[in-house]
């Protein structure tokens, strides 16, 4: 399948990989949006962000992203196609 309908499957929910991948167990895969406390925020975005008690009652907005599980176990957070991702034909869904 095509980028776009990689695309799509993400947005249903499913894990998509690329057939010449290199790397054993790698997918991307879409993370919803979330609102959390600022109190929620875990390590940087929570010394970055900050919070005081007033804005406890906030919510700070985590946008929708898609992650990657990488060969080595690890998740690599916001991952970017490349342009070769974006016109390869060779998307197919992971089970």
């Amino acid at each position: 399948m095509n980028f776009g309908q990689a695309l799509e499957a993400l947005k249903e929910g499913k894990k998509v990989a690329r057939e010449s991948w290199n790397g054993k167990g790698m997918f991307i895969y879409h993370v919803e949006g979330s609102d959390v406390s600022p109190a929620d925020l875990r390590g940087a975005a929570q010394k970055h962000v900050g919070f005081t008690k007033k804005s406890i009652a906030d919510k700070v907005k985590i946008n929708g992203h898609i992650d990657m599980k990488a060969a080595d176990g690890s998740i690599v957070v916001g991952w970017l196609a490349s342009q070769t991702d974006m016109l390869a034909e060779d998307w197919t869904v992971v089970e």
